[in-house]
């Protein structure tokens, strides 16, 4: 389990991370979803022992992090930009990494690398910079760490790659109990693999949820009623407290707080014409969310 309390750090006046608690499981994927600048890659290096904070701490299963060995040799950090040994070839990095991790599996290596579709003699710097990021993730799997940070590893792949890598991390997250942090600026990025998401923004982790709890307390309806009571009905739903109400003549599209199977009954005791759930997408829901608390986001802090 990791656990961090408190976490703050500046960058001489600038401040990027006040006040930041965050506990992830093992055995679980904590989307962490912030817009550039936000904090989210101090926070990451944070975790990794990279930057010690100037307040509060971290622990895994109650060890210290900072410069603490043991723990960093179970930690495996993805950066956005991927460094490799100059002039080196992927079997060079396979070698680095065996002589640093002492779990790295070699036979997963030659696995990843076969199904990959790399050559693990070519010179990383002739690579893509999709085919770079491919190696730095089939290069941190094969360590087989017991905590993987991923900080915007899916950008720069195409569409098949990206599949194959969360199916590979969701996999040793379900097998081995493997703990994963992934930072994104984009939600939806993060809404098929995590099942916990926290929304980091001007360095203050605003809000955060398990999924489960964000997908059944929220629901969109859209309702219809006979034309000569709709006036009266949008008094009456509004007994709802709806987070949003919009009326386009008979048909009412609402946001409201609860489950189908609660508001059913209620609303069939008005006997509508059309009753509808909708679902609703991660993106819409945080932005409810922050709404309510009073945060105005462009489209660039969900994706």
């Amino acid at each position: 389990m990791i656990r961090a309390e408190s976490i703050t750090k500046y960058f001489d006046e600038v401040r990027s991370l006040h006040d930041v608690s965050v506990t992830v499981g093992n055995g679980s994927i904590y989307g962490l979803i912030g817009s550039n600048g936000s904090g989210k890659s101090t926070l990451m290096r944070i975790l990794s022992g990279i930057y010690q904070p100037d307040a509060g701490s971290i622990f895994y299963d109650g060890e210290p992090v900072w410069e603490n060995t043991a723990v960093k040799q179970q930690i495996v950090y993805l950066s956005d930009d991927p460094y490799f040994l100059p002039h080196c070839t992927m079997n060079d990095m396979r070698d680095f990494y065996r002589s640093i991790y002492p779990d790295f599996d070699t036979e997963r290596y030659e696995t990843l690398t076969k199904q990959f579709g790399l050559n693990p003699r070519r010179r990383i710097v002739t690579f893509s910079k999709g085919m770079q990021k491919q190696v730095s993730v089939l290069l941190g799997l094969s360590c087989r760490p017991k905590y993987m940070f991923c900080d915007e590893t899916f950008d720069g792949l195409d569409p098949v790659m990206r599949k194959l890598v969360k199916s590979l991390m969701i996999e040793d997250v379900a097998e081995r109990e493997m703990c994963c942090i992934a930072a994104s600026h984009n939600l939806r990025e993060m809404e098929d693999m995590a099942d916990h998401i926290g929304l980091l923004h001007q360095g203050e982790l605003l809000f955060e949820r398990e999924l489960d709890d964000v997908r059944t307390n929220m629901v969109k309806i859209q309702v219809s009623y006979k034309k000569e009571v709709c006036d009266g009905m949008e008094a009456r739903l509004k007994e709802l407290h709806p987070m949003t109400m919009e009326r386009r003549g008979s048909l009412f599209t609402m946001i409201v707080r609860g489950t189908e199977e609660g508001l059913s009954p209620w609303l069939a005791e008005t006997s509508p014409l059309f009753c509808e759930y909708i679902p609703m997408t991660l993106e819409e829901i945080f932005m409810m969310e922050m709404e309510e608390r009073g945060y105005e986001f462009t489209g660039q802090i969900l994706g």
